[in-house]
């Protein structure tokens, strides 16, 4: 009787993580069935960068599936960005416990980790989510970004994609010569000290006071993520431009603003090896998920700014050559901060002067070395 109440759900493990591995994301909606010896729920807090929109609305559906998937075993309580520490806060609320685990942009942490300034999106970098999976399945990128977040007593799951970020400002922005004096939010490291070569009046801000900033004035100008979300903190109501790079290239400077999933390591060592594998795969059904609820918003978002009056403007195609002058030595100052960065970015140049992809050449760099 007992084996006949099981059968509907009648699933090991390792049955479950095959299904998974070769359904993807329809395996991963079946419940992931807790062993015997799970007798109670491991919960884990869980924060997120997100302050408002599809990229938390997406979170949260997310989190809330989590402990039907593993048949109570681990459940995610999601909280929005600043809900229970502040947003660039959370890696020490991670490292100090209170929060298990943080979804945060992984270019906030450049001035604790100067690596991580190579894990997201940078000036003139690799610019489509492919590229930048083959830096990290391809040339040991996710190896070498777990290596870096051990020696800070956290464990880096994995990256999850996101989209391209864009700039809302209270004056147009149609070519490089427009940054010139602009005050305009970033979110710091080399894509502050790029625009700053460029001209701007750059200043540091939490995605969360941005709107307030355009609002009073202190910024003329912002760097945000995309249209749907943009739209959702009401950006519309305090600029009336958005700029973008060229045609085909969304942008120069964060094309693919990637998050992460990172948790506290004692907190992961306290998972079994089969919930970790669980893990460790959910987390790419939930890059796949997020990552097409972005997309999906950011198309319909446009023309809401086009009803509400807002002027899209792109850079010239002429522009990304004085950006790749520009980036080319900010490039090696941030990989030779250390040595973790300096071999995570060798390992991107090779795609990016790879034929597969070919926009970086050796002349491009003359007379710059890596302290490897």
């Amino acid at each position: 009787m007992a084996n006949e109440t099981k059968r509907p759900h009648d699933r090991s493990r390792r049955g479950f993580v095959g299904a998974a591995a070769a359904g993807g994301t329809a395996a991963l909606a079946a419940p992931f069935i807790a062993n015997a010896q799970a007798g109670k729920t491991t919960t884990w807090k869980v924060q997120t960068s997100w302050p408002a929109g599809v990229g938390l609305d997406t979170f949260r559906k997310w989190c809330a599936s989590i402990k039907e998937k593993t048949g109570g075993e681990l459940e995610f309580k999601g909280f929005a960005a600043k809900e229970v520490v502040g947003d660039f806060e959370l890696l020490d609320g991670v490292k100090n416990g209170v929060l298990e685990a943080m979804n945060s942009f992984t270019v906030y942490w450049v001035g604790k980790m100067p690596a991580t300034a190579f894990l997201s999106s940078y000036l003139m970098g690799l610019r489509y989510p492919h590229e930048w999976d083959v830096f990290f399945y391809g040339r040991d990128g996710l190896k070498m970004a777990r290596e870096i977040y051990a020696r800070q007593g956290l464990y880096y799951v994995n990256r999850i994609h996101h989209g391209a970020n864009i700039i809302h400002s209270k004056k147009p922005i149609r070519s490089i010569d427009d940054f010139k004096g602009l005050k305009l939010r970033v979110p710091g490291g080399m894509i502050a000290e790029g625009f700053a070569a460029a001209g701007a009046r750059t200043t540091l801000l939490p995605g969360g006071e941005v709107f307030s900033a355009l609002e009073k004035g202190t910024i003329d100008a912002a760097d945000y993520v995309g249209p749907a979300v943009n739209w959702d903190l009401g950006f519309q109501q305090v600029t009336k431009y958005i700029s973008m790079g060229p045609v085909g290239l969304m942008s120069i400077y964060q094309p693919v603003d990637l998050m992460d999933f990172v948790v506290g390591m004692n907190h992961w060592n306290n998972l079994s090896p089969k919930m970790k594998q669980f893990v460790e795969m959910e987390i790419q059904v939930y890059s796949n998920e997020h990552f097409a609820a972005i997309q999906k918003a950011d198309m319909e978002a446009w023309k809401k700014f086009e009803e509400a009056g807002t002027e899209v403007n792109r850079l010239h195609a002429d522009d990304l050559e004085k950006f790749q002058r520009i980036a080319v030595p900010i490039w090696f100052k941030w990989a030779n901060k250390d040595k973790d960065a300096a071999r995570v970015f060798q390992r991107q140049l090779e795609i990016m002067q790879s034929p597969s992809f070919g926009y970086v050449t050796p002349d491009m760099y003359k007379g710059q070395k890596l302290d490897i």
